[in-house]
């Protein structure tokens, strides 16, 4: 059974995020932008749409989860009967175009069974990739896509997923680490995961560290902020409303929409967020991509873009996807960018004013 909706966290390198279930499963990640096809869409459908499964073998361990301080780095704890594991799970800000995705297991306390299932599907769950072994892992490939996965322990293939089973001591860390890339590339070196996760935890706390709010609820104050930068998708200055499509209004309904863009209304309201704590250059970055998605004609704002600027948010449905409990259709692309939205004037004109009061 799939995670509720408001039990997963998310996790992200701002310019693309992942959902991850309680149950230690990664439902949800769209490579290498926000707006790509999924490679694990198991949230809108099942399993064998892809997900990342990493967790103990007992059944029902005790869950308990938080980020590690200020940062987007997510530690999910398991207690079962024989010892207590954490994972860590994160991604690092880029440092090319290849997003990379992380995922540490530490021993706690005891010696704890695991078990690994990786479940890649492209195309929204529809392509199942041409998967090689490789001296520390896989690689699978399926048309322009690309990824590696590089383990510290052995993995085997089995009914179109790879899966392993170790066991987790007290004091051990076992490391994972799935990069994409373009198939028509070299891939990339297996990274050093624990560098990485101090450089991540880094980065985020000087990010934090510019935050002017210092009253009582400082902490949901740096949280909320937290997520709408892992909103902003960086190489553009581009705000997008979410990171994920067809996530239903009700279950079971049909209000289920693609909000992978970038609407100018929820982008003003991001922008007095993060100007009022002190994050003006979210809001110079925003202005810039702005005036690049707009320029042209006054008369043809549109109120919503991609993420790069792009205007055709062409709609269509996925129909081998059964939707998040059964709530179809799922959708790709948003119609709604041809809607005339008159609020959209004075939401810019405000947000504009807004910064230049903020200098």
């Amino acid at each position: 059974m799939l995670s509720r909706i408001e039990d997963y966290a998310l996790i992200g390198d701002c310019e693309t995020a992942a959902l991850v279930g309680r149950d230690g499963s990664i439902d949800w990640l769209c490579l290498p932008r926000f707006d790509s096809d999924a490679c694990f869409a198991a949230v809108l459908g099942s399993p064998e749409n892809g997900r990342w499964r990493l967790s103990p073998q007992a059944a029902d361990p005790h869950v308990s989860r938080s980020y590690r301080g200020d940062s987007l780095v997510l530690d999910t704890q398991f207690d079962t009967d024989t010892g207590s594991v954490r994972i860590v799970d994160f991604m690092p800000v880029r440092s090319d175009h290849r997003p990379v995705l992380i995922r540490i297991v530490e021993g706690l306390s005891g010696s704890v069974p695991m078990q690994m299932q990786l479940t890649l599907r492209f195309g929204y769950g529809q392509v199942t990739p041409w998967v090689q072994a490789h001296p520390t892992g896989i690689q699978a490939i399926a048309g322009p896509d690309a990824v590696i996965l590089n383990s510290d322990v052995e993995v085997r293939g089995q009914d179109l997923t790879t899966v392993a089973e170790f066991v987790i001591q007290s004091g051990q860390q076992i490391a994972f680490s799935l990069a994409w890339y373009h198939s028509w590339e070299d891939p990339p070196q297996a990274p050093n995961s624990k560098d990485l996760l101090g450089q991540t935890l880094d980065w985020w706390q000087e990010w934090v560290s510019h935050c002017n709010y210092q009253g009582k609820w400082r902490s949901a104050v740096v949280r909320s902020l937290v997520t709408l930068k892992a909103l902003t998708y960086a190489p553009t200055g581009g705000i997008v409303a979410a990171p994920t499509t067809s996530l239903p209004e009700q279950i079971g309904g049909s209000r289920n929409w693609d909000y992978r863009f970038c609407w100018l209304r929820d982008a003003t309201m991001t922008l007095f967020a993060f100007m009022s704590a002190g994050y003006e250059q979210e809001a110079a970055d925003w202005r810039e991509w702005l005036l690049r998605a707009a320029a042209g004609n006054a008369a043809d704002l549109q109120i919503a873009y991609g993420i790069r600027g792009e205007r055709r948010l062409t709609e269509w449905t996925i129909d081998w996807l059964a939707g998040y409990e059964n709530s179809k259709p799922v959708r790709i692309g948003n119609a709604a960018f041809q809607q005339l939205q008159l609020d959209v004037y004075g939401e810019l004109m405000d947000a504009m004013f807004q910064s230049r009061t903020t200098g």
